[in-house]
C-alpha cells in the first residue's frame, strides 16, 4: 500500500511505501530505536536543568552533549550517527517552538509545550535518515547500520528521495516515507474554473452538481463494531499496576485497525475527489476553512466523519502536483453574501435554514450553492454556475497558494 502526504517542506512530498522487516532488520530497528529514544529523554534532561540553572539549551550543546556520550558510551557507538543527529535536531526544533509560543503570549491551550520523556512502551518507532545514511539498492532500502529492509513498492518514485522516515505504526506495521521534490505533471487545459464550499451536510459543496462530494459516513458505518470492540476493551482492562492480558491487547489491537482503516477510507475518498476535481478544471476558488473549532461543538463527531481538513490538504496537493491554479478564499462571511449582486445580510443565518435569498436582488439559491459562487466571485474567478455569467460587482482579493504556478 502506497500513500502519498503532504510533506512539511514547500515543493516536497511524501511517499509513504509498507515495509517487509525481518526478525533479524526488526531486532535493529528495535535496538536503534532504543538508543534514540534514550538520547530524546536525555536531551529532556539537560532541558530542565539548563532551564533550572537559567542557561542555554540550542543544537550546538546537544551536539556536544551527543558527541561526549558516544565517545563515553560504547553502546550508542554500536548504532549510526544519523538517526541520533536527527533525533536531536527534532527535539531542537520541538523546544524551540515551544519557547516561541511563550514568548508569544499565547493562550494555554494553543501552545505546543515543551518536549517530553518518551516512554518505552507507549512511544512507536521512529527514525529519520538523511541522503547520506541511507541507500535504496536492488529494490531493496538500506540504512545505515547495515539495516537492510524490503519495500513494497506500489509505484515508483518521480526522483531520487532526499530523506526517509522508517516508523512502526500502533498495529506493528512497519513503514517508509520518502520526501521527494514534486514534479509537476501537467494535464490538459479544459476552460472551466470551479468554487468549493466546506460544510458538515455535504462535505464539499461545488458550483458543478457532478463534482459535489456527499458525506461518506465511514465512521458512522463503523461505529457499531467500534463500540464492540470498546466495550471488550473495557471488561478486560486490568487494574492499574498490573500487565494486560491477551485477550486485552487484542481488543486494543481490533479497536486501532479499525480506527485505520476509517481513517484510510476517508484518505482514499478524499483524494480521488480531488483528482477528478482537478482534472476537470484549470482554476479551483476554495474555501480556506479551518475545521478545528467544529471539534468544540455538538457537530464534533460529524465534522470528524467529514474529514474536512485532510479533503482540503489533498486538493491543495493535487493542484500543486498538476500545476492548477487554486486561490484560498478567506470564509468570512461567505454565508451572508449574494453572489448576483454581492448584498450582504444583516445577520448571520442560522444552521437549519439552508436556502438563501437575497433581499436586493431577490435571487435564491440553495445556501450551499450561493457560497460556492462567492468563493468564485472573491477569487475575481467567472462563477460557471447555472447562468454561466460573471456576477456583478467588484472580484474580491484572494489568498493565493504558495508554490502553484498561474496559468
Amino acid at each position: 500500500m502506497t500513500t502519498l502526504r503532504e510533506a512539511e517542506g514547500a515543493g516536497c512530498a511524501r511517499y509513504t511505501y509498507r515495509l517487509r522487516v525481518s526478525s533479524t532488520a526488526r531486532t535493529a530497528l528495535e535496538a536503534e530505536w532504543a538508543r534514540c529514544r534514550w538520547i530524546w529523554n536525555e536531551c529532556c534532561a539537560r532541558s530542565k536543568k539548563a532551564y533550572a540553572d537559567d542557561e542555554k539549551c540550542g543544537p550546538a550543546r546537544l551536539d556536544r552533549m551527543l558527541t561526549e556520550a558516544r565517545t563515553a558510551n560504547a553502546w550508542l557507538r554500536q548504532g549510526s550517527s544519523v538517526p541520533q543527529q536527527q533525533i536531536i535536531r527534532d527535539f531542537a526544533k520541538s523546544r524551540s517552538k515551544a519557547l516561541k509560543d511563550v514568548k508569544a503570549r499565547l493562550p494555554q491551550h494553543r501552545r505546543a509545550g515543551m518536549p517530553r520523556y518518551k516512554k518505552k512502551h507507549a512511544a512507536d518507532p521512529s527514525l529519520n535518515y538523511t541522503q547520506r545514511g541511507f541507500r535504496l539498492k536492488d529494490g531493496r532500502l538500506h540504512l545505515a547500520g547495515g539495516i537492510a529492509v524490503t519495500v513494497a513498492w506500489s509505484r515508483d518514485l518521480p526522483k531520487p528521495p532526499s530523506s526517509v522516515r522508517v516508523h512502526r505504526d500502533s498495529l506493528g506495521h512497519w513503514y517508509a516515507s520518502f520526501v521527494v521534490a514534486i514534479t509537476t505533471e501537467a494535464l490538459p487545459a479544459t476552460g472551466r474554473d470551479i468554487g468549493i464550499d466546506w460544510g458538515v451536510r455535504e462535505t464539499a459543496t461545488t458550483t458543478s452538481d457532478a463534482h459535489d462530494l456527499p458525506h461518506a459516513q465511514h465512521g458512522k458505518n463503523a461505529a457499531q463494531r467500534l463500540a464492540r470492540y470498546q466495550r471488550m476493551t473495557a471488561r478486560r482492562k486490568p487494574k492499574r499496576g498490573q500487565a494486560g492480558s491477551k485477550g486485552y491487547c487484542e481488543a486494543k489491537r481490533q479497536t486501532a485497525k479499525l480506527h485505520r482503516k476509517v481513517a484510510r477510507q476517508r484518505q482514499d475518498t478524499g483524494r480521488k475527489w480531488a483528482k477528478k476535481v482537478v482534472r476537470d478544471h484549470d482554476r479551483l476558488a476554495v474555501e480556506d476553512f479551518r475545521p478545528k473549532f467544529l471539534a468544540r461543538t455538538t457537530m464534533a463527531r460529524k465534522a470528524a466523519d467529514a474529514a474536512i481538513g485532510a479533503t482540503k490538504q489533498a486538493l491543495i496537493h493535487m493542484a500543486r502536483k498538476h500545476g492548477r491554479e487554486l486561490h484560498l478564499v478567506h470564509p468570512a462571511h461567505t454565508t451572508m453574501d449574494c453572489a448576483q449582486c454581492g448584498a450582504r445580510t444583516k445577520h448571520a443565518l442560522p444552521l437549519s435554514e439552508r436556502t438563501y435569498a437575497c433581499t436586493a436582488c431577490g435571487a435564491v439559491s440553495p445556501r450551499d450553492k450561493n457560497s460556492a459562487r462567492v468563493m468564485l466571485v472573491r477569487a475575481g474567478l467567472n462563477p460557471a454556475g447555472a447562468d454561466r455569467a460573471r456576477a456583478a460587482g467588484l472580484p474580491v482579493r484572494s489568498q493565493r497558494e504558495p508554490g502553484i504556478p498561474l496559468l
